[in-house]
């Protein structure tokens, strides 16, 4: 093989590699159910579904800074029914967009949002808001976790309904080292689980939606293969704990 075709297939499988793809494509899930994960939210660009999100304050989902597009952005929340028949479906305009000021791309990472909405969130008993880290903290390896998303399903059929699964946290080291089999250097403050030595997780990024562990809400699904088939790589997350301070003040900013 020459130098050139090398150089070719590496540069293929990265950009394969770090696509935030759109879509909340959740791997050998399950409907969650009506009583749970009330923080879900449904990011969506002109009425159509593009992005998972996540109530951390009335007036604040917090979501992937790639699943910034153009367009009208609402917020849809209190259903996990988002088609055109869902009930208690409450839909939200987005007021303004802070992405995080040092992103680029998921593959430098710092791939969070904060959206402000027009009003205020009820909260109640279809909505609940979701607690995040206060302070920086380590999240140990092999911790029982989930993921959740509406989209796309590991036969490629489009649901509706939002669909779950329990993922387990990999390694920070060994999930480096994955990675980097495929030429492929990971940004920092970022977490892995699922999609390694399993069959579950999210597919194509579940982009913007929260990896929950122990209730709390420690990471934002940023990217992975961009395959559906599961690929032998760990979805990429990023580390909600190293962005506390940012979230923060831009809550405290109220615009």
């Amino acid at each position: 093989m020459t130098k050139a075709i090398s150089l070719l297939l590496s540069v293929t499988l990265i950009s394969l590699a770090l696509t935030g793809a759109f879509g909340a494509d959740i791997i050998n899930g399950k409907k969650a159910k009506k009583s749970s994960l009330l923080y879900m939210a449904s990011v969506q660009i002109n009425g159509e579904h593009k992005c998972g999100g996540f109530l951390i304050d009335p007036s604040y989902v917090l979501t992937a800074a790639h699943c910034n597009k153009q367009g009208n952005m609402s917020v849809i929340l209190g259903t996990h029914d988002i088609s055109p028949k869902g009930t208690n479906v409450k839909r939200y305009r987005v007021q303004n967009k802070h992405i995080h000021p040092s992103y680029k791309s998921v593959k430098t990472g710092k791939d969070i949002m904060l959206l402000k909405l027009s009003k205020k969130v009820k909260i109640g008993k279809d909505v609940k808001l979701v607690t995040i880290p206060s302070k920086d903290k380590p999240l140990k390896p092999k911790s029982k976790c989930l993921v959740a998303g509406w989209g796309k399903t590991e036969k490629d059929n489009t649901v509706n309904d939002l669909l779950v699964t329990d993922v387990l946290t990999i390694n920070k080291t060994v999930c480096q080292s994955v990675w980097k089999k495929i030429n492929v250097e990971l940004p920092d403050n970022i977490l892995c689980a699922g999609g390694y030595e399993t069959k579950s997780g999210a597919c194509q990024g579940d982009s913007g939606g929260p990896l929950v562990c122990s209730g709390q809400a420690v990471g934002i699904v940023s990217f992975n293969m961009g395959r559906c088939d599961y690929p032998n790589t760990p979805n990429i997350y990023t580390q909600i704990s190293k962005y506390t301070q940012w979230i923060k003040k831009v809550i405290r900013g109220g615009s």
